[in-house]
């Protein structure tokens, strides 16, 4: 055995353990706990949340706008876990069907956790006298919980940094990235080159070296720099997919009644074989779950660190604003991925690799929905899911550069040379995801997701009482 597969079976063990019922648990305990207390804040408030993302107000503090601070925040949510995480989840080799019902109602709760966390995050943040902000779960953990739980902040920090150089801010985003247009140009690999011993395409090291340059490029301008780019591709990017996986669906609308039946009975291990079915159900709770919090970050604690900066004076409305990223990701773009794969059957399609028969998996599968279920020309239909990927996971390489920032911001005190040390290493890292297997990837930014969640979400459960107690005296005058 080689080490690389020694080091891949730890990593897969790791997962396994930080992602295990406890977690699941959590989170969604979490969730339907502060759903419940803010008396179902997500269904009767939305309208006004939806609004409030376009209402900036005048008079707040902040470095950026809230529309700023919230394409900030989907900028990091929006990419590869809406098009490749989705695709993983539901895979014939993972949660199947089942997980994408699973990833709804992890979302739908996950909302309520969403709202606290921009509630908590613009409740307890710091603005100097420069008028930079500090903000985020460290800041609401020490401040609200007080200064002796200083060491579960600093805990949260350092797995939020390396989360963003190791995981889900560099490696998963450039991987995928650089896989579509594998897939598009040279899906063969014919055109290789050997880098570290092993044979790569040469569109993958191209893809991989102009995205390092365009990163490079954005982030050694900080926030501000981050925010104007993420308004103009965000919303465009996610207009351009939603609509095109809308037309999929609707060019598929005869298959869509199955597809839920299919969906609703694997999540329910109605189709596992006989004594498996817990079994099966847990996998595809786990699997959703996982991957919906790759996803929307409901829980993680990352969005409240973009929220902290928006220009406004109450935490409320930041917090409604925050809980729409939650809504548009998931309930929204993922559903219609899931529905997409579900529908054309790719998430159980397979190929031939050296001989062997094996499931497509990643991006393989939501291109083969899209080639499939558009009626558009194979090359169209790729070429517009992997310019859709590309923007995606770009965006959310610049917003989880913030974030890693910002951590390593709380770990290290007001220290410029750490951070800039910290942005360094993170474009290295953009540099080398192009070359790590797809598997290893997933289960790093996995491990690394879930070590951030529980710290935050322990001070979310603690902090709860303040966030009910101001939310449910004060929404009802919010117009």
């Amino acid at each position: 055995m080689s080490i690389f597969s020694t080091v891949n079976e730890w990593i897969e063990k790791l997962d396994g353990l930080v992602w295990g019922v406890p977690l699941i648990v959590l989170i969604l305990g979490c969730g339907i706990f502060l759903t419940i207390r803010l008396r179902l804040l997500q269904v009767f408030h939305l309208k006004k949340a939806l609004k409030f993302m376009f209402m900036n107000e005048e008079e707040g503090e902040g470095e950026v706008s809230s529309f700023g601070a919230l394409c900030t925040a989907l900028s990091a949510t929006i990419g590869t876990g809406n098009i490749v995480g989705v695709a993983t989840a539901v895979g014939v080799l993972a949660g199947g069907p089942g997980a994408l019902f699973w990833m709804v109602v992890a979302a739908f709760f996950g909302m309520a956790t969403k709202y606290a966390e921009g509630f908590l995050a613009v409740r307890y943040r710091k603005i100097d006298s420069e008028g930079h902000v500090l903000g985020g779960p460290f800041y609401y953990i020490e401040n609200g919980m007080g200064s002796q739980w200083k060491w579960l902040a600093k805990f949260f920090a350092f797995f939020g940094a390396a989360a963003g150089l190791l995981g889900i801010g560099t490696f998963t985003q450039i991987n995928g990235i650089t896989n579509a247009v594998r897939n598009f140009f040279d899906p063969d690999k014919i055109s290789t080159v050997s880098i570290f011993g092993m044979d790569y395409s040469i569109f993958v090291v191209i893809a991989g070296l102009i995205v390092t340059f365009f990163v490079a490029l954005s982030v050694l301008g900080g926030l501000k720099r981050i925010a104007t780019v993420t308004q103009v591709i965000v919303p465009f990017m996610a207009v351009l997919y939603i609509a095109a996986a809308l037309l999929l669906i609707l060019c598929n609308i005869t298959k869509l009644p199955a597809s839920i039946v299919e969906i609703v009975t694997s999540a329910f291990g109605a189709r596992a074989v006989a004594g498996g079915a817990l079994g099966s159900i847990l996998i595809s709770m786990r699997n959703g779950i996982a991957r919906g919090i790759f996803s929307n970050e409901a829980g993680l604690g990352s969005a409240p660190i973009a929220a902290a900066a928006a220009k406004t004076k109450d935490p409320v409305r930041q917090g409604l604003v925050t809980m729409t990223g939650t809504f548009i990701d998931t309930i929204v773009i993922c559903t219609m991925t899931g529905l997409s794969i579900v529908m054309t059957g790719a998430w159980n399609v397979t190929h031939m690799v050296d001989g062997v028969e094996v499931p497509l998996k990643g991006v393989e599968v939501t291109t083969y929905a899209f080639q499939v279920g558009l009626p558009l020309p194979v090359k169209v239909s790729a070429a517009i899911l992997m310019l859709c990927l590309i923007f995606f996971a770009f965006t959310t390489i610049l917003g989880w550069d913030y974030y890693g920032e910002r951590c390593c911001e709380y770990l290290v005190g007001n220290n410029g040379i750490a951070v800039k040390i910290y942005r360094y290493l993170f474009i290295l890292a953009v540099l080398i995801g192009p070359y790590m297997t797809v598997e290893a990837v997933w289960n790093i930014a996995d491990i690394f997701n879930g070590l951030m969640a529980f710290p935050n979400l322990i001070a979310l459960l603690v902090l709860s009482g303040v966030v009910a107690k101001e939310t449910n005296s004060h929404i009802g005058e919010l117009r």
